[in-house]
């Protein structure tokens, strides 16, 4: 199944013979510099984890979800998910699959690939019960904190939004939109730049780019430039954020009609859309650790597990296994639930061995059928 997916080397481990005809150039291995403020050590603290993994579907937490995207898992185990269409926050539990609408979040303007898209928790949620949201609006995509009370009539538990972030650029296409707060507890974002190329090498542009802020929204000390959130860029549209054992930042990112990729993380990097597209090999341009053919990913969410990367796929309908040694493949990707539950959307770590993984069949792309969308449980290795 790995075979769709080409490293430098088709789906040779690295070091490999050369890449098949009509791969993408083989680049320099990634580098780690170890001084970057989320914490990129060169080294892993981890052994390698076997070449090939396995996948178990365990359960079924809940169905006839509209248009899921973001995900956060809240203390205790239940789940809050964001619809993208509809602008709401819903809770589900997790011991009946029940789901709850806890409010509409204001100002979202569904359109295209945009709406509500991810979820956060703010990294002091026992003390101050904060929710974070990335959105498009009529003007722009955005990011805001709501305060969360339980206490409160269903469908009226979220407080006003307060804005942490806005300018984001927005459109049709490539918003972006993944946020998560990092080992460093700085919230980061993933944009897309709209289907104007020229931003993602625009650094005073926020299109194109992976941010890096503080929980008020601030640039944080260590960023690349003191007064920009801007923390990589050249990126066409990310998707998936996620860490490792090492606190290494790992994002997968839409390409446009030969390769998708999942890249190593580097403060200041340029990854060079639209210079490039894959691994170019080019001088001043950061290659992908990892890239596919587009109709066999377009990757959206992605979690760290079991020593791999784990990256959903919406047009490959199939859930990817990256394994890794530090920053390093051990071996190809490795292509699991290929066509059954359709579009993959995003994919959580639970810890240990456990993964969460949503459907998007009801995002105007799919053929939902009858349950869809699906949040699974998922066993790994």
């Amino acid at each position: 199944m790995g075979c769709g997916a080409l490293l430098s080397a088709g789906c040779a481990p690295a070091g490999g013979p050369a890449a098949e005809p009509g791969a993408s150039p083989p680049g320099p291995a990634p580098t780690s510099s170890g001084s970057g403020p989320a914490g990129s050590p060169s080294g892993s603290s981890q052994t390698a984890p076997p070449a090939r993994g396995s996948v178990t579907v365990t359960g079924e937490v809940a169905k006839g979800l509209e248009s899921p995207w973001g995900v956060a898992p809240l203390p205790g185990g239940d789940l809050l998910v964001a619809s993208r269409d509809k602008g709401t926050i819903s809770r589900v539990a997790a011991a009946t699959g029940a789901v709850t609408q806890i409010g509409e979040v204001p100002g979202v303007a569904p359109g295209g690939e945009g709406g509500l898209l991810g979820l956060a928790l703010s990294p002091s949620y026992a003390t101050d019960r904060m929710v974070y949201a990335y959105f498009t609006t009529e003007s722009d995509n955005r990011i805001a904190r709501m305060r969360y009370d339980e206490q409160r009539d269903a469908g009226q538990q979220l407080g006003a939004p307060d804005t942490v972030l806005r300018g984001i650029p927005k459109g049709l296409i490539h918003n972006g939109g993944r946020i998560a707060f990092g080992p460093d507890k700085m919230l980061y974002a993933g944009t897309g730049e709209t289907g104007e190329t020229g931003l993602a090498q625009d650094k005073k542009s926020l299109g194109g780019k992976i941010l890096r802020m503080t929980p008020d929204g601030q640039p944080v000390h260590g960023n690349p430039e003191a007064d920009s959130v801007v923390y990589s860029y050249g990126h066409r549209n990310v998707q998936g954020l996620a860490w490792d054992e090492d606190k290494r930042l790992w994002a997968a990112e839409f390409g446009q009609n030969t390769w998708d990729e999942l890249n190593l993380i580097e403060p200041g990097a340029n990854y060079g859309w639209p210079e490039a597209e894959g691994k170019a090999g080019k001088p001043g341009l950061r290659d992908p650790v990892a890239v596919w053919k587009t109709d066999e990913a377009s990757p959206s969410g992605i979690a760290w597990a079991q020593g791999s990367v784990w990256m959903a796929g919406l047009k490959g309908e199939r859930l990817w296994r990256i394994p890794l040694a530090g920053a390093h493949p051990v071996a190809g990707p490795e292509a699991f639930l290929t066509g059954e539950y359709g579009r993959l959307r995003t994919v959580i770590a639970l810890g240990g061995d456990r993964l969460l993984l949503v459907t998007s069949e009801t995002d105007g792309r799919g053929s939902p059928e009858a349950g869809d969308d699906r949040i699974l449980t998922l066993t790994v290795r």
